[in-house]
């Protein structure tokens, strides 16, 4: 892997840092483990001798963590604890992959390194921010990856690169240091969506740095039984979009579960998303350093120094009510289902589709109004590669559950994924032995 990835990230723009000699280090300690121990050194080391990367917005104590900025890095060097339970786990952090200025936008754009081509068409985005994650796993160039999905990031860029996202249930994986703003969630890509669970299982749990860290029920492994599950289509979503995701509806309906055609049953809170959001960039960005900074991010920040108290008040306001509105929508539902994103990748160095608004007045993520919501909620959800579009590009369908059924979105996921028995590998890859 660590070949491959000399061979292709400079088109691709995946990686931005290389933890060569540490890598080959651990996988020769864990070749030996497994050689002295057999079988047996899988069972408290479920990752051992995994290759896999790491957002830049995670701290880890062996490689520079820039955030995807040319400003400081005020944090510690240390390991963040989903950093350091791969590692206890027996992974190998084979590097950090881009995201853009502070994981800002759903584009992987940045000042630090060039924009993160999706592996699928290169002209075309990854998605972001976690779009080197996705680019990389879906590249064959690592078997998993850590991304964070503050209204997206996970799950955007896994629907265009035709990969798993997953966006856990809020606390179950800890976010060392804390975001501020409440929205972020660490979450894994994979190619499979047991490699998530299984990914997922080994970083849940508490961490007293994290008081939003929760003891959360373990991820089981069972299918699920009778669902009743809402179908929800935005109106931003385009026809073909819509007809690939509506493939896993025979499979939904053929295993007995019922499923109901449903109107978008919550108000729009993309303002309250961007008001939080926009303080919070603006609390942590002086004015010295605008010269070093995004300019998209950059108006972000100057929109968050005009936010007001009432201002944020009313978000909050705005984030109670949607929780109670999602809740009573799950009383009478299992999961929500959906497209992840409403149209194709779009060009890679856009910041939103041509048809969205200008991203300079503040509606560069009003395009994807399917994934923010559920990061005021906090519920679980994740993102299924369902197909491809005529243009050979990956779609991908989100399952959403209750806050802590983290499992049955996944049991239903692996369901739909096992029926419909997909082969998502970009174009070219197939010649690498992928």
């Amino acid at each position: 892997m660590l070949a491959a990835i000399r061979e292709t990230n400079a088109e691709l723009g995946a990686f931005v840092a290389l933890a060569d000699a540490h890598a080959l280090q651990e996988a020769e300690a864990a070749d030996r483990l497994i050689a002295s121990r057999g079988h047996a050194a899988f069972r408290s080391r479920p990752l051992l001798g995994i290759p896999v990367a790491v957002k830049d917005l995670l701290q880890t104590r062996d490689l520079p963590t820039r955030r995807g900025s040319l400003l400081p890095n005020r944090r510690t060097a240390a390991d963040a604890p989903a950093v350091a339970r791969l590692r206890a786990a027996g992974a190998i952090v084979v590097g950090k992959t881009a995201t853009s200025e502070h994981g800002w936008s759903a584009s992987t754009v940045s000042k630090v390194a060039g924009p993160t081509r999706n592996p699928w068409a290169r002209d075309r985005t990854a998605g972001g921010s976690s779009g080197g994650s996705a680019a990389a796993v879906s590249a064959g160039l690592c078997t998993a990856s850590l991304g964070t999905d503050g209204a997206g990031s996970v799950r955007i860029p896994a629907a265009f690169c035709g990969v798993v996202g997953f966006k856990p249930s809020f606390g179950r994986i800890p976010y060392v240091p804390p975001c501020a703003e409440r929205l972020a969630h660490v979450g894994p890509l994979a190619r499979s969506v047991v490699d998530a669970a299984t990914v997922t299982s080994v970083l849940a749990g508490p961490d007293h740095r994290d008081p939003d860290s929760v003891t959360a029920p373990p991820v089981p492994a069972t299918r699920p039984a009778t669902l009743r599950i809402g179908w929800i289509e935005f109106p931003q979503t385009s026809g073909e979009v819509r007809e690939i995701t509506e493939s896993a509806l025979p499979v939904l309906t053929g295993q007995g579960h019922r499923v109901d055609r449903v109107d978008v049953p919550f108000p729009d809170p993309y303002a309250a998303v961007v008001d939080i959001l926009a303080a919070v960039e603006a609390s942590g960005t002086a004015p010295e350093d605008e010269p070093l900074c995004d300019e998209g991010r950059l108006a972000l920040v100057r929109h968050g120094r005009s936010v007001s108290g009432a201002a944020i008040m009313h978000a909050e306001e705005t984030r109670l009510a949607l929780r109670s509105r999602l809740g009573s929508v799950m009383e009478h539902y299992d999961l929500l289902a959906m497209a992840t994103v409403p149209t194709e990748p779009f060009a890679v160095d856009a910041i939103a589709p041509s048809w969205a608004a200008n991203p300079d007045d503040l509606l560069w993520l009003a395009w994807s109004p399917a994934t923010y919501p559920f990061n005021i909620t906090g519920q679980p959800a994740l993102s299924l590669p369902v197909g491809v579009t005529s243009r050979g590009l990956p779609a991908g369908l989100q399952l959403v559950g209750r806050a802590g059924d983290d499992g049955l979105v996944l049991a239903t996921a692996s369901l739909i994924e096992t029926e419909l028995g997909l082969a998502m590998v970009p174009p070219g890859q197939q010649t690498k032995g992928e």
